[in-house]
């Protein structure tokens, strides 16, 4: 199902879930989303688009601009979908029990239907419920994901669930318990180098006991772990020499200073932030509505109170050099949980395949002609 949204300043529009597709047989509530006057001008002049996802309501959303050049928000049903990853050519999302690969079946400049990406889901492999977060693709073309079950970064295996890439220093051995809620995936080059988790438990569920300052950064290639202090941290990326990440107890972006392992905060998100990624100068984060009680006595809880606001589920982008939030996306009623955002570079309006409708038994592409070899043995 999809739906366009014109981006008229705080005006709110409704989206419905198609019928075929409830979120469960009894929920047929409406979501609704507004967007501030200049996002559509700032999706324009960066030539992007942006896909994010939604557990809480198994959505993937993408979004970009139409031919009118009003907001084009598509969406797809998709089990608890989370981590995202994307190329020129393709995306990569973690989901309740497997990890996806969607593949754009639009040459440059084709068009199907007003869109000029169209995401194919062409392979999935089944991992069962790891509670799979962050994902990304190395230089070598490996599947990478945060494991956050099994506490390691993991990938796919045709033949298992997963094959075991790393863990972390104090984690004693691999086991289904979610020990230290390992949870955000820096890449450096095609190569894994950060990750994020909310504590250095080393027993089952101990995370949560440290919520508040127990967060860590952790050099996968050295194992020292090089930020602590900090508090549910997600979302661990480099840019431009610098490692961002999301101290999402606080509510803050900020960025690591390797001198004094110290987090730099930069700009106060209203919401609890998960998802980052840049574009230019700005960053694009996410934002969620806590859920009830579960992050109660939280810094991000009273900063909030203080300035007399409350936390909002959406998008922001935010300027870089000013750290001031200059556009938005807001999103209201039975959607209130993200968790990641991507940026698609020179992409003007994706959308993306699912199993509901018709559109997959009709769209088909070719690959390039291959040789057949066979042995006929020798001739007489």
């Amino acid at each position: 199902m999809s739906e366009d949204l014109q981006s008229r300043h705080a005006e709110k529009s409704t989206l419905k879930p198609g019928p075929a597709v409830p979120l469960s047989s009894t929920d047929r509530r409406v979501f609704e989303a507004s967007a501030s006057r200049g996002f559509v001008d700032w999706l324009r002049e960066q030539h992007t688009s942006l896909a994010f996802t939604t557990y809480q309501a198994g959505r993937l959303f993408l979004i970009g601009l139409n031919d009118q050049g009003r907001l084009s928000l598509f969406e797809r049903y998709f089990d608890r979908c989370m981590g995202l990853w994307a190329d020129d050519t393709a995306l990569y999302m973690s989901t309740h029990c497997q990890i996806w690969r969607f593949h754009n079946g639009l040459e440059p400049g084709q068009k199907h239907n007003g869109y000029d990406r169209l995401y194919v889901p062409r392979v999935a492999y089944t991992t069962g419920d790891l509670d799979a977060h962050d994902i990304s693709v190395d230089r070598q073309g490996r599947i990478i994901f945060v494991n956050t079950l099994f506490s390691c970064l993991a990938t796919v295996d045709v033949d298992h669930s997963f094959a075991p890439l790393w863990r972390p220093p104090f984690i004693s051995k691999l086991a289904p318990e979610d020990r230290c809620h390992l949870n955000g995936l820096a890449m450096d080059g095609g190569v894994a180098r950060y990750v994020t988790a909310v504590s250095q438990s080393d027993v089952a569920d101990g995370w949560r006991d440290r919520r508040h300052d127990g967060g860590i950064v952790v050099d996968v290639a050295s194992n020292e772990i090089v930020a602590s202090g900090l508090s549910m941290p997600h979302s661990p990326r480099l840019y431009r020499g610098r490692l961002w990440l999301l101290d999402s107890g606080t509510g803050y972006l900020g960025w690591i200073d390797w001198a004094s392992a110290r987090f730099e905060r930069v700009t106060f998100c209203p919401g609890y932030a998960r998802g980052l990624s840049f574009s230019g100068n700005y960053a694009v984060v996410g934002l969620s509505k806590p859920r009830d009680g579960s992050f109660a006595g939280l810094e991000l809880q009273n900063s909030l109170a203080e300035c007399d606001g409350e936390a909002r589920c959406g998008l922001i982008v935010v300027d870089l050099s000013t750290g001031n939030i200059v556009e938005w996306l807001r999103i209201e009623g039975v959607i209130e949980e993200l968790y990641d955002v991507v940026t698609l570079p020179r992409a003007t309006r994706p959308m993306a395949l699912g199993f509901k409708t018709a559109e997959i038994r009709r769209i088909i592409t070719i690959g390039q002609e291959q040789l057949l070899l066979t042995n006929c043995g020798e001739r007489a």
